[in-house]
């Protein structure tokens, strides 16, 4: 399935669109401070998504930093909306 010719990029939106695990894209380093972040989101996510309050829950897993908070807080995924856009370009070149 995976092609060499395809980058880190597209690989990810095959993993996902083909049944792979990947539920995620948000930077690993915060772009600010260069801390990382990357490993936060998934619990960040889960606890937000069962109710908790988003400050206790970066308070808990120990973000003080803003710039560390603002990107989870702020991020959004649009992985699905991505793999539209791949599938459609990947039907269009087998029909040629």
């Amino acid at each position: 399935m995976e092609d060499p010719e395809l980058g880190l990029e597209n690989r990810r939106v095959i993993g996902r669109c083909c049944g792979g695990s990947l539920e995620m894209i948000i930077p690993v380093r915060c772009f600010t401070c260069g801390k990382l972040i990357g490993d936060k989101w998934e619990e960040f996510a889960r606890r937000v998504r069962e109710g908790e309050p988003p400050k206790k829950v970066l308070d808990d897993m120990g973000l003080k930093r803003y710039c560390c908070r603002r990107m989870l807080l702020s991020h959004v995924e649009v992985i699905d909306e991505i793999i539209k856009f791949f599938e459609a370009k990947k039907m269009r070149e087998e029909e040629f």
